[in-house]
Protein backbone atom coordinates (compact mmCIF):
# COMPACT_ATOMS: atom_id res chain seq x y z
CA UNK A 1 0.00 0.00 0.00
CA UNK A 2 1.23 3.87 -0.93
CA UNK A 3 1.99 5.50 2.47
CA UNK A 4 1.90 8.74 0.92
CA UNK A 5 -1.02 9.51 -1.80
CA UNK A 6 -1.34 12.71 -4.21
CA UNK A 7 -4.77 13.54 -4.30
CA UNK A 8 -6.94 15.30 -7.00
CA UNK A 9 -9.69 17.13 -6.08
CA UNK A 10 -13.00 16.70 -7.33
CA UNK A 11 -13.42 20.44 -8.49
CA UNK A 12 -10.24 20.30 -9.88
CA UNK A 13 -9.52 22.69 -12.73
CA UNK A 14 -7.84 20.83 -15.32
CA UNK A 15 -4.28 21.91 -16.11
CA UNK A 16 -3.31 22.93 -12.80
CA UNK A 17 0.06 22.08 -11.95
CA UNK A 18 1.30 20.92 -8.51
CA UNK A 19 3.34 23.72 -6.42
CA UNK A 20 5.71 23.86 -3.65
CA UNK A 21 5.04 25.08 -0.53
CA UNK A 22 8.00 27.86 -0.91
CA UNK A 23 6.79 29.06 -4.14
CA UNK A 24 5.38 32.35 -4.63
CA UNK A 25 1.61 32.91 -4.46
CA UNK A 26 -0.19 33.75 -7.48
CA UNK A 27 -2.69 36.90 -7.78
CA UNK A 28 -6.13 36.10 -6.33
CA UNK A 29 -8.76 35.10 -9.58
CA UNK A 30 -11.51 37.08 -7.68
CA UNK A 31 -14.33 36.33 -9.24
CA UNK A 32 -13.20 33.38 -11.42
CA UNK A 33 -15.63 30.87 -12.30
CA UNK A 34 -12.94 28.00 -12.20
CA UNK A 35 -12.18 26.46 -8.85
CA UNK A 36 -8.43 26.29 -8.42
CA UNK A 37 -7.09 22.41 -8.20
CA UNK A 38 -4.26 23.23 -5.57
CA UNK A 39 -3.12 26.16 -3.91
CA UNK A 40 0.50 27.91 -3.51
CA UNK A 41 0.98 25.62 -0.37
CA UNK A 42 0.09 22.43 -1.74
CA UNK A 43 3.01 20.03 -1.38
CA UNK A 44 3.89 17.55 -4.42
CA UNK A 45 2.55 14.68 -2.38
CA UNK A 46 -0.01 14.21 0.47
CA UNK A 47 0.74 12.60 3.22
CA UNK A 48 -1.57 10.75 6.30
CA UNK A 49 -1.40 12.58 9.51
CA UNK A 50 -0.03 9.87 11.02
CA UNK A 51 3.40 9.87 9.08
CA UNK A 52 3.72 13.54 10.02
CA UNK A 53 6.65 14.53 11.59
CA UNK A 54 7.33 17.45 14.12
CA UNK A 55 10.25 20.04 13.77
CA UNK A 56 10.63 20.08 17.47
CA UNK A 57 11.01 16.39 17.15
CA UNK A 58 13.26 16.32 14.77
CA UNK A 59 15.89 19.04 15.89
CA UNK A 60 16.26 17.16 19.34
CA UNK A 61 16.70 13.85 17.39
CA UNK A 62 19.16 15.72 15.46
CA UNK A 63 20.78 17.13 18.64
CA UNK A 64 20.87 13.56 20.06
CA UNK A 65 22.75 12.43 17.05
CA UNK A 66 25.42 15.36 17.11
CA UNK A 67 26.07 14.68 21.05
CA UNK A 68 26.27 11.04 20.63
CA UNK A 69 28.81 11.88 17.70
CA UNK A 70 30.88 14.51 19.26
CA UNK A 71 31.34 11.84 22.61
CA UNK A 72 32.60 9.26 19.85
CA UNK A 73 34.97 11.81 17.96
CA UNK A 74 36.18 12.74 21.74
CA UNK A 75 37.26 8.92 22.98
CA UNK A 76 38.66 8.19 19.98
CA UNK A 77 41.12 11.65 20.28
CA UNK A 78 41.86 10.72 23.49
CA UNK A 79 42.41 6.88 22.71
CA UNK A 80 44.57 8.21 19.69
CA UNK A 81 46.33 11.14 22.03
CA UNK A 82 46.69 9.71 25.01
CA UNK A 83 47.47 6.26 27.09
CA UNK A 84 45.03 4.44 25.55
CA UNK A 85 43.10 3.92 28.27
CA UNK A 86 39.83 6.49 28.08
CA UNK A 87 39.50 6.07 32.15
CA UNK A 88 43.52 6.28 33.11
CA UNK A 89 43.95 9.80 30.51
CA UNK A 90 45.37 12.65 32.82
CA UNK A 91 42.74 15.81 33.00
CA UNK A 92 44.96 18.09 31.20
CA UNK A 93 44.39 16.17 28.36
CA UNK A 94 40.93 15.21 28.84
CA UNK A 95 39.49 18.57 29.41
CA UNK A 96 40.24 20.16 25.88
CA UNK A 97 38.55 17.74 23.80
CA UNK A 98 35.28 17.39 26.13
CA UNK A 99 35.58 21.31 26.38
CA UNK A 100 35.58 21.50 22.79
CA UNK A 101 32.41 18.82 22.22
CA UNK A 102 30.27 21.03 24.70
CA UNK A 103 31.15 24.71 23.19
CA UNK A 104 30.40 23.03 19.76
CA UNK A 105 27.28 21.80 20.64
CA UNK A 106 26.40 25.15 22.33
CA UNK A 107 27.52 26.90 18.80
CA UNK A 108 25.93 24.65 16.80
CA UNK A 109 22.61 25.23 18.79
CA UNK A 110 23.05 29.11 18.68
CA UNK A 111 24.05 29.17 14.72
CA UNK A 112 19.98 27.47 14.23
CA UNK A 113 21.70 24.91 12.93
CA UNK A 114 19.04 22.48 13.28
CA UNK A 115 16.03 24.73 12.14
CA UNK A 116 16.92 23.36 8.33
CA UNK A 117 14.89 26.48 7.23
CA UNK A 118 12.74 25.58 3.97
CA UNK A 119 14.77 27.62 1.25
CA UNK A 120 18.05 27.53 3.32
CA UNK A 121 20.74 26.35 0.87
CA UNK A 122 22.98 23.08 1.42
CA UNK A 123 25.70 25.99 1.31
CA UNK A 124 25.00 27.59 3.85
CA UNK A 125 23.87 25.43 6.34
CA UNK A 126 27.12 23.32 5.76
CA UNK A 127 29.15 26.89 6.56
CA UNK A 128 26.99 26.71 9.87
CA UNK A 129 28.11 23.32 11.06
CA UNK A 130 31.68 23.80 10.06
CA UNK A 131 31.75 27.07 11.89
CA UNK A 132 30.24 25.19 15.14
CA UNK A 133 32.94 22.67 14.92
CA UNK A 134 35.77 24.75 14.06
CA UNK A 135 34.27 26.97 17.57
CA UNK A 136 34.62 23.92 19.77
CA UNK A 137 38.07 22.67 18.13
CA UNK A 138 39.97 26.20 18.60
CA UNK A 139 38.22 26.62 22.37
CA UNK A 140 39.85 22.92 22.45
CA UNK A 141 43.56 24.14 21.01
CA UNK A 142 43.54 27.50 23.60
CA UNK A 143 42.35 25.12 26.75
CA UNK A 144 45.32 22.82 25.78
CA UNK A 145 47.52 25.75 25.57
CA UNK A 146 46.65 26.61 28.73
CA UNK A 147 46.86 23.69 30.65
CA UNK A 148 50.04 22.97 28.58
CA UNK A 149 49.26 19.82 26.40
CA UNK A 150 47.35 17.67 24.18
CA UNK A 151 47.27 20.47 21.41
CA UNK A 152 47.64 17.60 18.60
CA UNK A 153 44.77 15.89 20.53
CA UNK A 154 42.69 18.98 20.07
CA UNK A 155 43.74 19.40 16.39
CA UNK A 156 42.82 15.67 15.64
CA UNK A 157 39.56 16.01 17.58
CA UNK A 158 38.39 19.48 15.24
CA UNK A 159 39.39 17.82 12.15
CA UNK A 160 37.71 14.38 12.82
CA UNK A 161 34.74 16.51 14.37
CA UNK A 162 34.06 18.94 11.43
CA UNK A 163 34.48 16.09 8.64
CA UNK A 164 31.85 14.04 10.83
CA UNK A 165 29.30 16.64 11.43
CA UNK A 166 29.08 18.25 7.97
CA UNK A 167 28.46 14.86 6.96
CA UNK A 168 25.63 13.88 9.31
CA UNK A 169 24.36 17.36 8.51
CA UNK A 170 24.45 17.12 4.91
CA UNK A 171 22.39 13.37 5.02
CA UNK A 172 20.03 15.35 7.28
CA UNK A 173 19.26 18.40 5.37
CA UNK A 174 18.88 15.94 2.30
CA UNK A 175 16.17 14.19 4.52
CA UNK A 176 14.63 17.02 5.22
CA UNK A 177 14.33 18.25 1.85
CA UNK A 178 12.93 15.23 0.89
CA UNK A 179 10.52 14.53 3.66
CA UNK A 180 9.09 18.33 2.77
CA UNK A 181 8.15 17.29 -0.90
CA UNK A 182 6.45 14.24 0.82
CA UNK A 183 4.60 16.24 2.93
CA UNK A 184 5.63 14.79 5.98
CA UNK A 185 7.29 17.78 7.73
CA UNK A 186 4.98 20.48 6.94
CA UNK A 187 1.34 20.75 8.82
CA UNK A 188 -1.60 20.68 6.51
CA UNK A 189 -4.02 23.12 7.91
CA UNK A 190 -7.89 23.99 6.55
CA UNK A 191 -9.76 27.25 7.00
CA UNK A 192 -13.29 27.73 7.58
CA UNK A 193 -14.36 30.88 7.00
CA UNK A 194 -13.28 33.29 4.29
CA UNK A 195 -12.69 36.24 6.35
CA UNK A 196 -9.98 38.88 6.93
CA UNK A 197 -8.70 36.84 8.92
CA UNK A 198 -8.43 33.90 7.03
CA UNK A 199 -6.42 36.62 4.72
CA UNK A 200 -4.61 37.46 7.27
CA UNK A 201 -3.60 34.23 8.08
CA UNK A 202 -3.02 32.96 5.04
CA UNK A 203 -0.81 35.64 4.39
CA UNK A 204 1.56 35.02 7.46
CA UNK A 205 1.70 30.96 6.34
CA UNK A 206 2.93 32.19 2.99
CA UNK A 207 5.61 34.20 4.28
CA UNK A 208 6.81 31.41 6.80
CA UNK A 209 6.95 28.44 4.68
CA UNK A 210 6.30 26.11 8.26
CA UNK A 211 2.32 25.32 7.84
CA UNK A 212 0.57 24.50 4.99
CA UNK A 213 -3.13 25.96 4.16
CA UNK A 214 -4.58 23.74 1.60
CA UNK A 215 -7.93 25.59 1.52
CA UNK A 216 -11.33 27.86 2.43
CA UNK A 217 -14.30 26.02 3.33
CA UNK A 218 -17.08 28.80 3.70
CA UNK A 219 -21.31 28.62 3.49
CA UNK A 220 -21.47 31.86 1.48
CA UNK A 221 -20.25 30.00 -1.16
CA UNK A 222 -22.11 32.71 -3.69
CA UNK A 223 -20.71 35.45 -1.86
CA UNK A 224 -17.05 35.20 -1.76
CA UNK A 225 -14.31 34.78 -4.21
CA UNK A 226 -12.90 31.73 -5.80
CA UNK A 227 -9.62 31.94 -4.03
CA UNK A 228 -7.73 33.74 -1.49
CA UNK A 229 -4.37 34.34 -1.65
CA UNK A 230 -4.25 31.63 -4.19
CA UNK A 231 -5.55 28.96 -1.69
CA UNK A 232 -8.85 27.95 -3.10
CA UNK A 233 -12.39 27.83 -1.75
CA UNK A 234 -13.11 24.28 -1.67
CA UNK A 235 -16.64 24.55 -0.83
CA UNK A 236 -19.34 24.55 2.06
CA UNK A 237 -19.16 23.45 5.27
CA UNK A 238 -21.21 20.21 4.62
CA UNK A 239 -18.51 19.38 1.68
CA UNK A 240 -15.45 19.35 4.12
CA UNK A 241 -17.65 17.21 6.64
CA UNK A 242 -16.74 14.53 3.78
CA UNK A 243 -14.01 15.83 1.91
CA UNK A 244 -11.20 13.38 1.24
CA UNK A 245 -8.55 15.69 1.85
CA UNK A 246 -9.53 15.17 5.82
CA UNK A 247 -7.26 12.25 6.48
CA UNK A 248 -4.19 14.56 5.59
CA UNK A 249 -5.28 17.30 7.83
CA UNK A 250 -3.36 18.01 11.32
CA UNK A 251 -5.95 21.03 11.75
CA UNK A 252 -8.95 22.72 11.16
CA UNK A 253 -8.71 26.65 12.07
CA UNK A 254 -12.14 28.34 12.19
CA UNK A 255 -11.02 32.10 11.53
CA UNK A 256 -13.65 33.78 13.79
CA UNK A 257 -14.97 37.51 14.49
CA UNK A 258 -15.73 39.01 17.61
CA UNK A 259 -19.25 39.73 16.32
CA UNK A 260 -20.16 36.01 15.07
CA UNK A 261 -20.39 33.97 18.21
CA UNK A 262 -23.62 32.22 17.58
CA UNK A 263 -21.96 31.61 14.17
CA UNK A 264 -18.58 29.88 15.98
CA UNK A 265 -20.97 28.00 17.79
CA UNK A 266 -22.87 26.65 15.31
CA UNK A 267 -19.49 25.70 13.19
CA UNK A 268 -18.03 24.28 16.36
CA UNK A 269 -21.18 21.79 17.12
CA UNK A 270 -20.77 20.80 13.67
CA UNK A 271 -16.97 20.17 13.09
CA UNK A 272 -16.46 18.54 16.61
CA UNK A 273 -17.68 15.32 15.63
CA UNK A 274 -14.61 14.91 13.08
CA UNK A 275 -11.49 12.94 14.27
CA UNK A 276 -9.38 16.15 12.84
CA UNK A 277 -8.71 18.86 15.94
CA UNK A 278 -10.66 21.62 15.43
CA UNK A 279 -8.87 25.46 16.92
CA UNK A 280 -10.02 28.79 17.24
CA UNK A 281 -7.97 31.69 15.85
CA UNK A 282 -9.30 34.61 17.34
CA UNK A 283 -7.89 38.65 15.66
CA UNK A 284 -4.61 39.32 15.97
CA UNK A 285 -2.87 42.87 15.24
CA UNK A 286 0.43 43.25 13.05
CA UNK A 287 3.08 41.08 11.66
CA UNK A 288 4.94 39.78 14.60
CA UNK A 289 1.36 38.51 16.59
CA UNK A 290 0.11 36.65 13.23
CA UNK A 291 3.80 34.90 13.12
CA UNK A 292 3.47 33.96 16.40
CA UNK A 293 0.34 32.36 15.82
CA UNK A 294 0.87 30.73 12.91
CA UNK A 295 4.10 29.54 15.15
CA UNK A 296 1.75 28.25 17.77
CA UNK A 297 -0.95 26.47 14.45
CA UNK A 298 2.35 24.73 13.56
CA UNK A 299 3.86 23.31 16.57
CA UNK A 300 0.90 23.21 19.48
CA UNK A 301 -2.52 24.54 19.82
CA UNK A 302 -4.20 27.63 20.16
CA UNK A 303 -7.73 27.72 21.41
CA UNK A 304 -8.09 23.93 20.44
CA UNK A 305 -12.18 22.75 20.64
CA UNK A 306 -12.30 19.26 19.22
CA UNK A 307 -9.68 16.58 18.86
CA UNK A 308 -6.94 14.94 21.13
CA UNK A 309 -4.48 17.18 22.65
CA UNK A 310 -0.94 16.82 20.80
CA UNK A 311 1.74 14.33 23.06
CA UNK A 312 4.81 14.12 21.68
CA UNK A 313 6.40 12.49 24.29
CA UNK A 314 3.14 10.14 25.20
CA UNK A 315 3.01 9.60 21.10
CA UNK A 316 6.78 8.37 20.99
CA UNK A 317 6.31 5.90 24.07
CA UNK A 318 3.43 4.46 22.24
CA UNK A 319 5.41 3.78 19.27
CA UNK A 320 8.19 2.62 21.12
CA UNK A 321 5.81 0.16 23.03
CA UNK A 322 4.18 -1.14 19.65
CA UNK A 323 7.91 -1.93 18.11
CA UNK A 324 9.12 -3.65 20.48
CA UNK A 325 5.98 -5.45 22.14
CA UNK A 326 4.74 -5.96 18.65
CA UNK A 327 8.13 -6.96 16.62
CA UNK A 328 8.78 -9.59 19.81
CA UNK A 329 5.08 -10.22 19.61
CA UNK A 330 5.57 -11.25 15.69
CA UNK A 331 8.57 -13.35 16.64
CA UNK A 332 7.46 -15.24 18.66
CA UNK A 333 3.48 -16.07 16.85
CA UNK A 334 5.56 -16.96 13.37
CA UNK A 335 5.69 -20.43 14.04
CA UNK A 336 1.52 -20.14 14.93
CA UNK A 337 1.19 -18.18 12.15
CA UNK A 338 3.03 -21.03 9.67
CA UNK A 339 0.78 -23.48 11.13
CA UNK A 340 -2.49 -21.86 10.26
CA UNK A 341 -1.50 -20.38 7.66
CA UNK A 342 -1.19 -24.33 6.21
CA UNK A 343 -3.95 -24.96 7.47
CA UNK A 344 -6.36 -22.09 5.71
CA UNK A 345 -4.59 -23.31 2.57
CA UNK A 346 -5.44 -27.16 3.36
CA UNK A 347 -8.77 -26.31 4.53
CA UNK A 348 -10.94 -24.13 1.29
CA UNK A 349 -9.66 -22.81 -1.50
CA UNK A 350 -8.59 -19.30 -2.04
CA UNK A 351 -6.16 -17.31 -0.37
CA UNK A 352 -4.49 -17.36 3.12
CA UNK A 353 -4.54 -13.75 3.71
CA UNK A 354 -7.66 -11.59 3.73
CA UNK A 355 -7.38 -7.95 3.48
CA UNK A 356 -9.82 -5.25 4.37
CA UNK A 357 -9.64 -1.98 4.05
CA UNK A 358 -10.77 -0.08 7.49
CA UNK A 359 -10.57 3.32 8.79
CA UNK A 360 -7.30 4.51 10.90
CA UNK A 361 -5.79 7.50 12.15
CA UNK A 362 -7.95 10.09 11.50
CA UNK A 363 -10.21 8.38 8.66
CA UNK A 364 -6.97 7.28 6.69
CA UNK A 365 -8.38 4.54 5.37
CA UNK A 366 -5.59 1.45 6.03
CA UNK A 367 -5.11 -2.12 4.51
CA UNK A 368 -5.93 -4.77 7.94
CA UNK A 369 -4.39 -8.07 6.94
CA UNK A 370 -6.39 -11.04 8.90
CA UNK A 371 -5.89 -14.81 8.14
CA UNK A 372 -8.86 -15.73 5.98
CA UNK A 373 -12.16 -17.45 7.82
CA UNK A 374 -14.56 -17.15 5.06
CA UNK A 375 -14.75 -18.87 1.98
CA UNK A 376 -13.00 -16.74 -0.41
CA UNK A 377 -16.23 -16.40 -2.90
CA UNK A 378 -18.42 -15.49 0.14
CA UNK A 379 -15.83 -12.81 0.89
CA UNK A 380 -17.66 -9.62 2.33
CA UNK A 381 -14.90 -6.19 1.91
CA UNK A 382 -17.58 -3.81 3.70
CA UNK A 383 -18.71 -5.62 6.43
CA UNK A 384 -22.77 -5.41 4.83
CA UNK A 385 -23.48 -8.35 7.10
CA UNK A 386 -21.60 -8.87 10.29
CA UNK A 387 -20.68 -12.68 11.19
CA UNK A 388 -23.46 -14.47 13.03
CA UNK A 389 -23.65 -17.95 14.83
CA UNK A 390 -23.50 -20.56 12.80
CA UNK A 391 -22.55 -18.61 9.88
CA UNK A 392 -22.09 -20.21 6.68
CA UNK A 393 -20.07 -18.85 5.49
CA UNK A 394 -17.10 -19.47 8.11
CA UNK A 395 -14.97 -22.36 7.16
CA UNK A 396 -14.07 -25.19 9.43
CA UNK A 397 -10.43 -24.11 10.35
CA UNK A 398 -11.83 -20.53 10.01
CA UNK A 399 -14.19 -21.24 13.37
CA UNK A 400 -11.14 -22.02 15.02
CA UNK A 401 -8.81 -19.45 14.49
CA UNK A 402 -11.98 -16.80 15.26
CA UNK A 403 -12.88 -18.35 18.82
CA UNK A 404 -9.40 -17.89 19.57
CA UNK A 405 -8.68 -14.79 17.47
CA UNK A 406 -6.04 -15.89 15.95
CA UNK A 407 -6.87 -14.94 12.70
CA UNK A 408 -5.91 -11.17 13.76
CA UNK A 409 -2.19 -12.21 14.22
CA UNK A 410 -1.30 -10.77 11.54
CA UNK A 411 -2.26 -7.54 12.20
CA UNK A 412 0.70 -7.66 14.18
CA UNK A 413 2.32 -6.38 10.67
CA UNK A 414 0.30 -3.08 10.67
CA UNK A 415 1.29 -2.86 13.97
CA UNK A 416 4.96 -3.03 13.07
CA UNK A 417 4.50 -0.85 10.02
CA UNK A 418 2.84 1.75 12.09
CA UNK A 419 -0.24 1.66 10.31
CA UNK A 420 -1.91 0.34 13.98
CA UNK A 421 -1.46 0.31 17.43
CA UNK A 422 -1.05 -2.78 19.80
CA UNK A 423 -3.83 -1.06 22.10
CA UNK A 424 -6.35 1.12 20.69
CA UNK A 425 -9.95 1.48 18.72
CA UNK A 426 -10.71 -1.56 17.14
CA UNK A 427 -10.69 -1.03 13.33
CA UNK A 428 -14.25 -1.33 11.50
CA UNK A 429 -14.28 -1.74 7.69
CA UNK A 430 -15.41 1.29 5.84
CA UNK A 431 -19.11 1.30 4.95
CA UNK A 432 -19.69 -1.47 7.88
CA UNK A 433 -23.41 -2.48 8.17
CA UNK A 434 -25.35 -2.55 12.05
CA UNK A 435 -29.10 -4.22 11.65
CA UNK A 436 -28.97 -2.51 8.16
CA UNK A 437 -27.99 1.02 8.61
CA UNK A 438 -24.69 2.80 8.29
CA UNK A 439 -22.83 2.10 11.65
CA UNK A 440 -21.08 5.07 11.52
CA UNK A 441 -24.76 7.15 11.19
CA UNK A 442 -26.13 5.60 14.74
CA UNK A 443 -23.37 7.63 16.76
CA UNK A 444 -22.56 11.17 16.84
CA UNK A 445 -19.43 10.33 18.06
CA UNK A 446 -18.61 7.37 15.77
CA UNK A 447 -15.58 9.49 14.06
CA UNK A 448 -13.93 10.20 17.54
CA UNK A 449 -12.97 6.44 17.58
CA UNK A 450 -10.64 7.53 15.03
CA UNK A 451 -8.55 10.26 17.11
CA UNK A 452 -5.96 7.36 17.49
CA UNK A 453 -4.27 4.28 16.15
CA UNK A 454 -6.91 1.74 15.74
CA UNK A 455 -5.48 -1.32 17.85
CA UNK A 456 -5.08 -4.92 17.95
CA UNK A 457 -7.01 -5.03 21.32
CA UNK A 458 -8.25 -2.76 23.00
CA UNK A 459 -10.44 -1.05 26.44
CA UNK A 460 -13.48 -2.13 24.89
CA UNK A 461 -12.10 -5.60 24.13
CA UNK A 462 -11.36 -6.61 27.74
CA UNK A 463 -15.13 -5.19 28.58
CA UNK A 464 -16.84 -7.33 26.94
CA UNK A 465 -17.15 -5.52 23.74
CA UNK A 466 -15.69 -8.74 21.46
CA UNK A 467 -17.22 -9.53 18.11
CA UNK A 468 -19.60 -8.39 16.15
CA UNK A 469 -21.75 -5.05 16.86
CA UNK A 470 -25.20 -6.12 15.67
CA UNK A 471 -27.36 -3.47 17.39
CA UNK A 472 -27.11 0.17 18.01
CA UNK A 473 -26.83 -0.63 21.27
CA UNK A 474 -23.33 -2.42 21.05
CA UNK A 475 -22.05 0.06 18.44
CA UNK A 476 -23.08 2.79 21.14
CA UNK A 477 -21.35 1.05 23.87
CA UNK A 478 -18.30 0.16 21.66
CA UNK A 479 -17.65 3.75 20.80
CA UNK A 480 -18.60 5.13 24.62
CA UNK A 481 -15.20 2.29 25.85
CA UNK A 482 -12.93 3.56 23.00
CA UNK A 483 -13.88 7.17 23.77
CA UNK A 484 -13.17 6.56 27.16
CA UNK A 485 -9.66 4.33 26.18
CA UNK A 486 -8.47 7.52 23.84
CA UNK A 487 -9.50 10.15 27.12
CA UNK A 488 -7.12 7.73 29.50
CA UNK A 489 -4.56 6.67 27.36
CA UNK A 490 -0.99 6.44 28.90
CA UNK A 491 1.91 3.95 28.64
CA UNK A 492 0.77 1.93 31.58
CA UNK A 493 -2.92 1.86 30.94
CA UNK A 494 -1.75 0.14 27.73
CA UNK A 495 0.30 -2.30 29.37
CA UNK A 496 -2.72 -3.19 31.79
CA UNK A 497 -4.78 -3.58 28.64
CA UNK A 498 -2.28 -6.00 27.08
CA UNK A 499 -1.88 -8.34 30.28
CA UNK A 500 -6.04 -9.00 30.61
CA UNK A 501 -6.48 -9.29 26.42
CA UNK A 502 -5.70 -13.27 26.72
CA UNK A 503 -7.99 -13.39 29.87
CA UNK A 504 -10.61 -11.81 28.68
CA UNK A 505 -10.87 -13.78 25.34
CA UNK A 506 -10.89 -16.69 27.09
CA UNK A 507 -13.64 -15.63 29.16
CA UNK A 508 -15.55 -14.64 25.91
CA UNK A 509 -15.07 -18.02 24.03
CA UNK A 510 -18.38 -18.58 23.34
CA UNK A 511 -18.87 -14.46 21.69
CA UNK A 512 -19.56 -15.04 18.50
CA UNK A 513 -16.44 -13.97 16.40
Amino acid sequence: MDLVADLSLSDASPGVAAQHPSAPAPSPAIGSDQRPARGPMRPTALAATRLRMRGKTLALRFRAIDAIALAAVTVAALIAGGPGDVLATPLRLAAPPVLGALLALWALKGADAYAFAPREPLLRHGLKVAGGAAFGGLAAMGSALVLGGGVGTSVFWMLLSLLLLTGLHAAEWMSVRGWRKAGRLTPNIVVVGATPNAALLIQAALAAHDTAILGVFDDRMSRIPAEIHGVPVLGDTKALLSHKLLPYIDRIVITVTPSAQNRVRELIDRLKFLPNAVTLFMDVQGVDARQSTLSRLADAPLTQVSGVREDDARASAKRLQDLVFGGLGLAAALPAMLAIALAVRLDSPGPIFFRQRRHGFNNEAINVWKFRSMRHEAADAHAARQVGRDDDRVTRVGRIIRRLSLDELPQLINVVMGEMSLVGPRPHAIGMKTAGEDSAQLVCEYAWRHRMKPGLTGWAQINGSIGAVDTPELVRQRVALDIEYIERQSFWFDLSIIAKTIPALIGARNTVR
